[in-house]
């Protein structure tokens, strides 16, 4: 149970890392996305490889995976240009909104009412949420902007969970799938960054370092060890991830980007994580 805690704290503040490799990176922030992905594949394939040798790699079903990966794709692409326009606290508590989404969904598609206890949890955390959009006016307009991504990001991300749990399901592997989806992602974010008409290729060697962190650590490695966490741990503890990551990243932006965080802007995240929180309980 430690191990897997301390595994699943681990996982949650390498993802929150990610804001600020994509605000170091020297490309731009659909690049970044691509290179997030395609630098963390081959690494995934190699542990996928070796995790599966003894035994005979299960077929993935072709449909799920695609969703998945495409679904991926637009939760990256929205979520860092949202990082680029507004601030990396808004934009990690504001993706972090996919656990609503992912109930609204079971409900507006499978009929699975929600319970007072979510709906009071969606409130505060709407409430949250305006309190961060208001606090974006006072940034800048294209704040604004940044926050509707944010909410974007949410949406799609709401879409990767609920296609790779049904993957997941049929007992699919958990680091083959993400070897799968990741390399689906970005196929399907080259050619988006290369009409984007953005910076693809970094220009130092530091550059390729951050793109690297942003792959190896923040990717493959957070992601694998909440995949890994959370095979060893009761469900609810999978929320504790979810109301670690947005909390580092907003003292990471604010250590390593010397990014000011607003009383408001405190507040509202404050609601926000409240709102989440409670969500997480009334539709577990």
């Amino acid at each position: 149970m430690n191990l897997a805690l301390a595994a699943l704290l681990a996982g949650a503040t390498c993802i929150a890392l990610s804001p600020i490799w994509v605000r170091l990176a020297d490309v731009g922030p659909t690049a970044s996305a691509f290179w997030r992905v395609a630098l963390a594949a081959p690494l995934l394939w190699l542990l996928a490889a070796a995790a599966e040798r003894p035994r005979a790699a299960p077929r993935l079903p072709a449909r799920g995976c695609a969703l998945a990966g495409l679904a991926f794709a637009g939760d990256l692409a929205f979520w860092h240009w949202s990082i680029a326009l507004t601030s990396v606290a808004n934009s990690t508590l504001l993706a972090n909104l996919a656990t609503l989404f992912v109930t609204l969904a079971a409900w507006l598609f499978w009929r699975e009412r929600p319970t007072p206890l979510f709906l009071a949890g969606l409130v505060a955390a709407l409430a949250g949420v305006a309190m961060l959009v208001r606090a974006s006016l006072a940034w800048s307009p294209s704040a604004l902007l940044g926050d509707a991504l944010g909410v974007l990001t949410a949406a799609f991300y709401a879409g990767y969970l609920l296609a790779m749990k049904s993957v997941r399901d049929r007992g699919a592997p958990t680091v083959r799938l993400m070897a799968v989806t990741s390399s689906i992602t970005a196929l399907a974010l080259l050619p988006v960054a290369l009409a984007s008409g953005e910076a693809l290729l970094p220009r130092t060697r530091e550059g390729w370092l951050v793109l690297a962190g942003l792959a190896w650590i923040s990717h493959a490695g957070g992601q694998g060890l909440i995949a890994w966490s959370l095979a060893h741990l009761p469900a609810a503890f999978s929320s504790v991830s979810l109301l670690f990551q947005p909390v580092m990243a907003a003292a990471f932006a604010w250590v390593l980007l010397a990014e000011p965080l607003a009383p408001l802007q405190v507040a509202g995240g404050a609601v926000v994580l409240a709102g989440i929180w409670l969500a997480r309980r009334g539709s577990a």
